[in-house]
């Protein structure tokens, strides 16, 4: 599952797959627990593949910092928790992402990505394969 599927909602804990449109708003599974929820226009919903962390020369999309994280790994779990110290973090996130921002990227912001990613490796949604392009796009 490519991450313009998985959203994070403010408010709520974890991530959540995009499960249909409602008139509404949408209907999303979440990952943790696979409980259904119906979230309306007016909450603040962030698709993850519009993510992107702040470097000195860039932003870098989320995908991109997620396969840092894969290739560091093997394809497993982090070798840091998200409750770790945010020394422990931001040593960690350096070796990931070596030009990361730090006066723009915060340790709660690490501590999502780490979440996020563990979260979506633990339930295989992790894709790194390229998109395929249209002709028109070419």
């Amino acid at each position: 599952m490519a991450l313009d599927k998985v959203l994070a909602i403010a408010g709520k804990p974890g991530l959540y797959k995009l499960v249909t449109q409602t008139r509404a708003g949408f209907l999303a599974e979440s990952l943790i627990d696979n409980k259904k929820i119906s979230v309306g226009t007016q909450q603040n919903v962030s698709v993850l593949s519009e993510i992107a962390i702040y470097t000195l020369s860039e932003e870098v999309p989320l995908n991109k910092v997620f396969k840092n994280i894969s290739d560091k790994e093997n394809g497993g779990q982090t070798s840091v928790g998200h409750k770790e110290s945010k020394d422990k973090l931001e040593e960690y996130f350096f070796n990931v992402l070596p030009d990361y921002d730090e006066d723009r990227v915060y340790a709660s912001d690490i501590k999502k990505v780490i979440s996020w990613y563990n979260t979506l490796q633990k339930n295989n949604l992790l894709d790194f394969s390229e998109p395929v392009k249209s002709d028109e796009e070419e």
